[in-house]
């Protein structure tokens, strides 16, 4: 007999939503089968069997949002599970015989109780089958986290663009679609053809609310619009206000020239584009002076714990994705310093591809051992961002502009010239080190980003 538990899905994670049973009660599972579907704000997984045997029990309905570490199913090793499930089937077979017994009896009034039956039967029929057929009748393959809310919200999925591999449906193209429309009752009326009237009654009551938030019990009085904190923001501040507490953060920035690194990648990004499927950003040459800079001040790739400095002997290096303004998430390149730069590229690529798409899984996103935040692709020019704990330090990547800066001649002399250039600015743990070994760490960055060989790197 083993006990089933929700178990940790990210280091900020307490909680998760059960999506989908793969088994009922009484089904054989083998162990590491999927067993059940769970969503939290930042992946939708599924969760396999620990063991093989019978599923005895399941205490965790579909839609319930239960708690890291609580027990959802019991799964037998085998024999005694078949007995309990035989035993619940035969309860109810009883339950319908006592209906037909007394229906004989009063052979000249049948007629009144057969009427009151009929009448509940075709009200939750209707529902089902206009759910199931918008997703029926879509040849592209549904996730069971898409399925799901499809049919919760009576969506003919053959309406949606997907915007996954393939043209795939993901979760987020279903959620646009319901922000779009407004919200679950105005999505399910069209299904009915005798209410469309209250599609237009309920259309312009959303409308103003779409601007603010998309998700969450927005309320509105014309002046002001409440909007309820999601649960990813709620974590977020609860993580960042533990790491302010917990952290003395200081602050350094230096200022780096990337005509260097500009040359090449004007030169290579073509042909980059063509090979990989993808454009060729700043972030990968920031990301890989980082990972060389960290193995020569290993005291920054390192966790505070308790009174100790645990400094590791490996990069894994967290990458902030935005989730279309609704949240962040840090994937993690593994290893990084056993990767150069294209394969730096080609991971942070797909990372944020599938983060955006919710398709990661609980491994990608803990255990960095340093962070970078590049809010330069939104236009930041100097931000301060906040340690993300335990680590030491974080490094936020912001805007690279051209603008004059004095440049050394071959001659020896100096001149002024329009290069691109950007800051890079570091948040850090002012008990791992102080403000020089802060400062040579940064300054060691930014002379290997103006001076590498990078056409060789590539």
């Amino acid at each position: 007999m083993a006990d089933v538990t929700l178990p940790q899905l990210g280091e900020t994670v307490t909680e998760g939503t059960i999506t989908q049973w793969f088994k009922n009660v009484g089904d054989v599972v083998n162990a590491d089968e999927p067993l059940f579907e769970v969503s939290t704000d930042k992946v939708d997984t599924e969760v396999p069997s620990p063991v093989s045997g019978v599923v005895t029990e399941i205490r965790a309905s579909e839609g319930d949002t239960i708690d890291v570490g609580t027990v959802v199913a019991i799964v037998s090793d085998g024999d005694g599970a078949p007995a309990a499930a035989a035993a619940a089937t035969p309860e109810p077979a009883p339950a319908p015989a006592p209906e037909p017994a007394p229906a004989p009896e009063p052979a000249p009034a049948p007629a009144p109780e057969p009427a009151p039956a009929p009448e509940p039967a075709p009200a939750p029929a209707p529902a089902p089958v206009a759910q199931q057929s918008g997703s029926q009748n879509d040849p592209r393959l549904l996730s069971p986290v898409v399925r799901r809310l499809v049919n919760e919200h009576g969506i003919d999925s053959s309406l949606l663009t997907g915007t996954g591999p393939g043209g795939r449906i993901t979760r987020e193209d279903v959620l646009d679609h319901l922000d779009k429309v407004g919200s679950s009752a105005p999505v399910q009326t069209p299904a009915v053809a005798p209410t469309p009237a209250p599609v237009q009654a309920a259309a312009p009551a959303p409308a103003p609310m779409q601007s603010s938030a998309p998700t969450g019990a927005v309320q509105s009085s014309g002046r002001e619009t409440i909007v309820p904190l999601s649960k990813i923001r709620q974590l977020t501040g609860d993580h960042m206000v533990a790491s302010k507490s917990t952290s003395p953060h200081a602050f350094s920035v230096v200022e780096v020239d990337f005509a260097n690194v500009d040359r090449v990648r004007s030169a290579v990004k073509a042909d980059f584009r063509a090979a990989e499927g993808f454009s060729l950003t700043y972030l990968p040459f920031i990301a890989r002076a980082l990972v060389d800079g960290l193995q020569e001040f290993p005291n920054l790739n390192a966790s505070v714990v308790g009174s100790d400095l645990v400094v590791h002997g490996y990069i894994d290096l967290g990458i902030a994705v935005d989730l279309d303004y609704q949240g962040l998430i840090a994937p993690v390149i593994r290893g990084a310093e056993t990767k150069r730069l294209r394969a730096i590229a080609q991971e942070i690529h797909d990372l944020a591809d599938r983060a955006r798409n919710r398709r990661l899984s609980p491994d990608e996103i803990q255990g960095g051992t340093f962070t970078i935040s590049n809010n330069g692709s939104a236009g930041s020019v100097l931000t301060m961002p906040i340690i993300n704990q335990p680590q030491v330090g974080i490094v936020s990547t912001d805007a690279i502009v051209r603008k004059p800066v004095v440049a050394k001649l071959s001659d020896g002399g100096e001149a002024i010239v329009v290069h691109p250039v950007g800051n890079l600015a570091m948040s850090w743990d002012h008990r791992a080190f102080d403000g020089a070994y802060a400062a040579g760490f940064l300054l060691r960055v930014k002379e290997i980003l103006e001076s590498r060989d990078w056409a060789a790197e590539l």
